[in-house]
């Protein structure tokens, strides 16, 4: 079973802005980029299931020259109101690593 994490050379969220999240998936090569992108196992209706947010306020980017998939969607809460759990946005992107690839 190969996952997203152990080809991904990078899986990050972060800020991007008080009101919404940014999440990279970024590929140190050609072909790992295509698999994942072949497998339709990370799409924007994949992305919404997955938090728990509306298909529609999925943004999602395939950045073909960079070997990256950008994804931003709104976040749960406002940056630094009393339910925000994660400031910063860092620890959000931990069921991205898991999202399991066909063989």
């Amino acid at each position: 079973m190969t996952v997203i994490g152990d080809i991904a050379r990078l899986v990050r969220s972060k800020n991007a802005g008080p009101f919404s999240l940014t999440f990279d998936v970024m590929f140190d090569s050609p072909e790992s980029y295509r698999r994942v992108l072949a497998s339709r196992v990370l799409t924007k209706a994949v992305f919404a299931q997955l938090y728990g947010v509306d298909v529609k306020d999925v943004q999602f980017f395939e950045c073909t020259d960079a070997l990256a998939i950008k994804i931003s969607i709104p976040r749960p809460y406002p940056q630094g109101s009393r339910e925000d759990g994660d400031s910063y946005g860092g620890q959000q992107h931990a069921p991205l690593v898991e999202i399991e690839l066909p063989d």
